[in-house]
């Protein structure tokens, strides 16, 4: 059975199928790409842990960022982020975001906690 959670015309926040949650694109607020990417992960932990998941159970995570000269700054908050021992298979790739402001978007796909 397919669930699909905060469901709009465009897409759905989360949609979950055998388990497995798949979250919509976070970006976050701030001027800098450290601030955007706390932000836009302060986001995707909360979507986790509302639909009954966590960042360690993380089976995938896609980064977009609008510049590459940005993914240390972008890797540096990461890498605090993600668990020890708990890191998904990840891509990270440039990308023309939605908006000129935003500079990095993550995409997670995790299992529910058991």
């Amino acid at each position: 059975m397919i669930e699909r959670f905060e469901t709009g015309q465009r897409m759905s926040k989360v949609v979950k199928h055998n388990g497995v949650l798949y979250l919509c694109g976070q970006v976050g607020s701030g001027d800098t790409v450290a601030e955007q990417t706390k932000d836009c992960l302060s986001r995707v932990d909360a979507l986790l842990e509302k639909y009954g998941s966590s960042r360690k159970h993380m089976l995938q995570a896609i980064v977009w960022l609008s510049d590459m000269a940005d993914f240390k700054e972008m890797n540096d908050v990461w890498d605090a982020w993600v668990p020890e021992g708990h890191a998904p298979a990840r891509a990270c790739g440039e990308a023309k975001l939605a908006r000129p402001q935003l500079r990095v978007e993550v995409i997670v796909t995790a299992v529910e906690a058991e």
